[in-house]
C-alpha cells in the first residue's frame, strides 16, 4: 500500500493566467471564482484534491499586483508572500506565448528553497504544441524549475500529469483534511465570492473594480439556506450601475448567483441582494479588515 502525501501547494502568477480555473479543474468543483476580468480572486482559496496515495491542498492566491498602490492590493500582495512562505511546493503560472515584465516581478519573488513548477496554461490557444518549445525554453531559464509542464485548464489537458509531478514533492504527513473536503472555506465565503464573480461577469468594463460582498446574514433551515447579502460599491453612481434598468442587472446577479450555490450546497437557497455605498472602502485599512481582507 502506497504511503499518503500530503502538502500545501501555491498558485502564483501575474493576473488573468488562469491559476483560479486551474484550481477548480483540479478540485471538480468552482471553489475560486473566474472572470476575464484580471483582479478577480482577491483572497487566498483553498482548494483540496485526495485521491488513493496523495492529499493536494491547493492556495489560489490573488494575481501580484504591480500597477495600484490602495490598501486592498497591499493586503492581496501580503496575501502571495505569505503564502509563498508557508507551503511545500508553488506552482507558477503563466500563459503560452505570453511572458514579460509582470511575469518575472513574480519570478522574483519565487522561494530558492523549495521546489517550483512552471505550469504553462493556456495551451490550446496553440494548434502546433512544436510552436511552444522555444517560448518554453525562453520562460524556463529565468529560475531553476524542477519541472515544466504545459496544461490547457480549461480543457482539462495534462492536469493528471500536473497531479503527478507536484506527487513527487510532497512530504509524507497523511491526510490532513477529510477525503470529501473540497475546501476549507465556510460556505458563507463562498457564497459571497459566488455573487462577486456575477458582478464582474455580468457587468463587463462598466464597473470599476471597487466592488465587494457583505454576507450581512446566513442561516439554514433543514435542507434550505436563507442568505442576505450587501453588494458595496465605492460611489453612488456605481449603485445604480449594479441595480441597472428596472433593477434588472440586480436581478439577474441574484438568479445566477443562487443557481451556483444551489449546486455547490446541493439544496434550495433564498437569495435577498441590496447594494450599499461605502466610500473609499478599498483604501481603508480597518474597513477591509472587517470584509475579510487580510
Amino acid at each position: 500500500m502506497k504511503k499518503i502525501r500530503s502538502g500545501y501547494i501555491a498558485i502564483v502568477g501575474r493576473p488573468n493566467v488562469g491559476k483560479s480555473t486551474l484550481l477548480n479543474r483540479l478540485v471538480g468543483e468552482k471553489i475560486s471564482i473566474v472572470s476575464r476580468k484580471a483582479q478577480t480572486t482577491r483572497h487566498r482559496i483553498t482548494g483540496i484534491v485526495t485521491n488513493e496515495d496523495a492529499q493536494f491542498v491547493f492556495v489560489d492566491t490573488p494575481g501580484f499586483q504591480t500597477k495600484y498602490a490602495n490598501a486592498l492590493n497591499r493586503a492581496m500582495n501580503r496575501g502571495v508572500t505569505q503564502t509563498l512562505s508557508d507551503v511545500d511546493l508553488v506552482l507558477f503560472v503563466v500563459e503560452a506565448g505570453r511572458y514579460d515584465a509582470k511575469d518575472q516581478a513574480v519570478v522574483r519573488l519565487l522561494p530558492k528553497d523549495r521546489p517550483v513548477i512552471l505550469v504553462v496554461n493556456k495551451t490550446d490557444q496553440f494548434k502546433d504544441r512544436n510552436e511552444l518549445l522555444p517560448f518554453l525554453a525562453l520562460v524556463s531559464a529565468d529560475h531553476d524549475y524542477t519541472a515544466v509542464v504545459p496544461v490547457s485548464a480549461t480543457k482539462g489537458r495534462q492536469t493528471d500529469i500536473l497531479l503527478a509531478e507536484a506527487r513527487k514533492h510532497l512530504p509524507n504527513e497523511g491526510l490532513m483534511f477529510p477525503e470529501d473536503d473540497l475546501t476549507d472555506k465556510s460556505e458563507r465565503f463562498l457564497a459571497a465570492e459566488y455573487i462577486r464573480e456575477k458582478v464582474f461577469r455580468l457587468l463587463g468594463d462598466e464597473l470599476p473594480y471597487s466592488t465587494t460582498v457583505e454576507i450581512e446574514r446566513f442561516e439554514i433551515e433543514g435542507e434550505l439556506r436563507r442568505i442576505f447579502a450587501a453588494i458595496v460599491v465605492d460611489r453612488e453612481g456605481h449603485k445604480a450601475i449594479v441595480i441597472g434598468k428596472g433593477g434588472e442587472s440586480l436581478k439577474r446577479i441574484a438568479s445566477e448567483a443562487r443557481q451556483d450555490m444551489e449546486r455547490l450546497f446541493d439544496g434550495k437557497v433564498y437569495l435577498e441582494i441590496w447594494v450599499k455605498v461605502k466610500s473609499g472602502w478599498n483604501d481603508d485599512e480597518r474597513l477591509l479588515k472587517s470584509l475579510g481582507y487580510e
